[in-house]
Order: structure tokens, then C-alpha cells, then sequence
């Protein structure tokens, strides 16, 4: 056991910073930022708890100690070896950090973080604690361990305590289960997505790429996530075929990502739930239709994938009643259906090094393939206008009649019709018209603005 008396008698300096190493800019994450900041004031008055979760790649760590660099913290890694080999490395750590003589060992996390909780009583502190769904593995009483103290120390601690995730399913487990010890236990839930396009194009332009098509060429094949962005950049990557090149080669960290994100996540089951990512990069994205294919129930898998896993969304046409089954579910990440698509899809060409052949399929279907997220490229860009209070799609039975986005503002009675196409030759403002005709119906006294988009009127909204 460690000496608490020497703890809580002696004065305290600040402690010193550890070192997180990064290469690429700080960019974006002004609101996370802003929030993280404002608990680190209130824990003038007790401890305040944050979780900052999302799935691996986003720069949660990177957000946490560009935070913290300013201030007094302890960075605790949670690496998968015995509670007592943990412990001896973070003991050898604080003796180093701490402006203190720690006397004794330290075998339990419980102790070492009552260690911590007595310094926060003279001295404001973080400390952030990475991998934290990683105690699962090595000794899941450490959740109720760090409820009972938390509660204890709260009130008269002046910590700032930053939990770090990359499993969701069990970051969500271990603070939204009702049944689990640290369930409303969080001040805060930080849930890290990509960068926006806006953030996006700012990176590139200080890369000195500027053209809409490689912006949206990122945007498909990253998903605007920040490490691989970061990899990019930092090998001089600037074009769709210097992406693909990159990618597709022998000992690309690429082609193994999406198996690598996913299986710790999904578990011995992974298999039933690549098998359906895969059907729905395709196009697949109808329950009925994965269920044919599959030929199994298949609402239980779709449901942790929506709400445990948080990988997929529906996309539910504009005045569906509730519980219709006229509902599609697409991929969230466009990173991780482009890995399905052409990747995992195509993992014996992958097996055999024979990326020759997995770049000729991508030449010859990207095309048609990255016209789907097109539309997700401009739904996202008029979002952030924070125009209208529904925005989204519009089909009728039997998909008919299918318009690619439609946006509603009730207070203002406007309504945009807008159709979507990689080729702008082909926009129809005359078929769009026709196609609207019974949605125009719903909303009759809304003036209508007509819209067809190809990549060249992205200016306007990035501007």
C-alpha cells in the first residue's frame, strides 16, 4: 500500500505534462473544446466527469491533451496486460509526474486512483484515462471501484476526469446502461464524429489542394476521417490515384482498417454483421432485400448496428407513418463503405497482391458509385446553412417518384426541391417538376425554390 499521510500533508506544485506526440494541425472541434472548458472551470466547485467516445481514428486522445496541455494532467493508457503489470507502469509514471515521494506499492487501480482524488483535494488536476472500456478485459470491478470512490470524492476533488473510448458499443454500455455502476455518472458525453466538409476543404487548401473534385474525392474515400487524413497529408497524397495508389499496394495500413475498426466491436459474430456492411455497400439497403439474400431475420443485427454500434441510419422518406417498412439503411461512414465496396468485397484479389485487378473494379464502377454520396455531400453542406427544420429525401411506393432531397422550413413556409446528379447534363429540372407534383400537393401554400446540384454549386455552400 501506498502512504495517503505523506499525500495529505505535504504542499503541492503543478504537475508536470506528459507527452502525447502528433503530427497533424489542430483543426476544428471548437464546440468539444468549449465544453471541456467549461467543466474544467465548475471543477472549482467538485469533480466533473467526461466521456469523450467515437469510433477509432477521430483524434479523441489528440482533442483530450490539446485540452489538457495547458493545464496540470495525468495521461493513463489502458493497455491489455494483468491490473498489477498496469499498475507498476503508472506507479513509475506518477513518481515521475507527481511533485511528491509515493511510498510503497501500488497493485489495485482503485488505490492509485484514490491516489489521485486526494492530490485533486489541494490541487485542480485532469486526469485522462485512454482505452478506459479496456478494464472490461482485465477487471470489470474496476467500473464499480471508480463508482464508489467517484461518489466518495466528488464534492471535495478538483479533478477534471476525461474517459476515453474507442469501443462505442461498450463506452455506451458502461455509461448509458441503466444497470451498470457509472451509469449517470458522466457530466458530459462527447461523441467525436469526422470533420465536416467545411473543415474538410480547409485542410486541403493548407495542402495547397484546392478544386472541388479532390475535396469530394476525400470526402468519398476518407469519410473526412482525421488519421487518415493525417496519413495522407503526411505522405503528399493530393489526388483520387495517388489515394487509390496509396491504398491498393502491399503493406497498406488501408487494407486492413475496416476488419481492424470493426472486429473488436462486433465479436465472434462479425462475420453475420460484415456480411450485411458488405450487401449494403453494394446497394442493398432494404431489411426485405438483405433478408432475401441472407435468408435470415436479420431486425436484430440492423438494430445494433443503429443504436449499439451507431455504424448505419435510416433514411425514412418525408411524412412516412411510423413504423413503416418503406425504409433504407446506408452506412454512416463513407470510409467504411468504400472498404466494404471494393476491399473487403474483393479480398481474394486482395489475398493474392493483386491490386491490379481491385483498381481496374474501382475505374470501372466509381463513377456510378460515388454518385450516391453526392447527395450526401450536399445534404450535409445545406445542413449547415441551419435553414430548414426537416431536410432529407422523398420516395413513394415502390420507390417511385424518388427525389433526392427535400428540405422544409415550416416557420417560413419554403420548401427546396433539389435533385442530385455527378454529371450535370443530366439534370432535369422539367422531370424533377413532374416527379414533385404530389409532394407540392402536401404543402400548398410554401413557395418552392428548384434546385439541381452537381459538384460545381458546392461553392456556394462552402462559401
Amino acid at each position: 500500500m501506498f502512504r495517503l499521510d505523506i499525500l495529505c500533508n505535504m504542499g503541492y506544485g503543478n504537475v508536470y505534462y506528459c507527452n502525447i506526440g502528433y503530427d497533424m494541425k489542430f483543426y476544428n472541434r471548437e464546440e468539444e473544446l468549449s465544453e471541456l472548458k467549461s467543466l474544467w472551470k465548475q471543477t472549482d466547485g467538485s469533480g466533473k466527469l467526461t466521456v469523450i467516445t467515437g469510433r477509432r481514428r477521430l483524434g479523441k486522445t489528440l482533442l483530450a491533451t490539446e485540452f489538457a496541455k495547458e493545464h496540470s494532467f495525468i495521461y493513463l493508457f489502458v493497455e491489455k496486460k494483468p491490473e498489477i503489470l498496469l499498475c507498476e507502469d503508472w506507479l513509475l509514471q506518477l513518481r515521475q509526474e507527481l511533485p511528491f515521494p509515493i511510498v510503497g506499492e501500488i497493485r489495485r487501480f482503485k488505490d492509485l486512483f484514490m491516489l489521485l482524488l486526494e492530490y485533486a483535494k489541494k490541487e485542480k488536476i485532469i486526469v485522462i484515462i485512454d482505452e478506459f472500456q479496456e478494464f472490461y478485459h482485465i477487471n470489470p470491478s474496476v467500473y464499480s471501484e471508480i463508482q464508489n470512490l467517484w461518489d466518495a470524492y466528488k464534492a471535495s476533488c478538483r479533478m477534471l476526469l476525461i474517459t476515453i473510448g474507442s469501443v462505442y458499443s461498450l463506452m455506451h454500455k458502461i455509461f448509458e446502461d441503466s444497470g451498470e455502476p457509472l451509469f449517470g455518472r458522466a457530466d458530459r458525453i462527447l461523441q467525436l464524429s469526422p470533420f465536416s466538409i467545411s473543415t474538410l476543404s480547409s485542410l486541403l487548401k493548407d495542402h495547397n489542394v484546392s478544386a472541388l473534385q479532390e475535396l469530394f474525392d476525400f470526402y468519398v474515400l476518407t469519410g473526412c476521417v482525421p488519421k487518415y487524413l493525417d496519413l495522407l497529408m503526411t505522405n503528399g497524397i493530393k489526388s483520387k490515384n495517388d489515394i487509390l495508389a496509396f491504398m491498393l499496394r502491399d503493406f497498406s495500413p488501408f487494407l486492413e482498417e475496416g476488419k481492424y475498426s470493426l472486429v473488436e466491436e462486433f465479436g465472434k459474430e462479425y462475420g453475420a454483421y460484415f456480411a450485411i456492411l458488405e450487401l449494403m455497400s453494394v446497394g442493398k439497403t432494404s431489411r426485405s432485400e438483405l433478408e432475401s439474400i441472407l435468408q435470415r431475420d436479420i431486425g436484430g443485427y440492423l438494430e445494433r448496428l443503429e443504436r449499439s454500434y451507431s455504424l448505419i441510419y435510416r433514411i425514412v422518406p418525408l411524412n412516412e407513418k411510423p413504423g413503416s417498412r418503406s425504409i433504407k439503411f446506408a452506412i454512416k461512414d463513407p470510409f467504411l463503405n468504400f472498404w466494404f465496396r471494393f476491399i473487403y468485397k474483393n479480398r481474394s484479389a486482395i489475398e493474392l497482391k493483386n491490386f491490379d485487378y481491385v483498381r481496374k473494379v474501382i475505374d470501372r464502377d466509381f463513377s456510378a458509385y460515388a454518385g450516391r454520396f453526392l447527395e450526401r455531400f450536399f445534404l450535409e453542406l445545406i445542413a449547415k446553412q441551419k435553414k430548414y427544420n426537416y431536410l432529407g429525401t422523398y420516395w413513394e411506393g415502390k420507390n417511385l417518384n424518388e427525389i433526392d432531397i427535400v428540405g422544409i422550413n415550416d416557420l417560413d413556409k419554403e420548401l427546396l426541391i433539389a435533385e442530385v446528379k455527378i454529371n450535370p447534363k443530366k439534370l432535369n429540372l422539367f422531370d424533377l417538376q413532374l416527379k414533385a407534383q404530389n409532394l407540392i400537393k402536401q404543402y400548398p401554400n410554401y413557395r418552392v425554390q428548384w434546385a439541381g446540384l452537381s459538384l460545381e454549386n458546392a461553392k456556394e455552400y462552402l462559401q
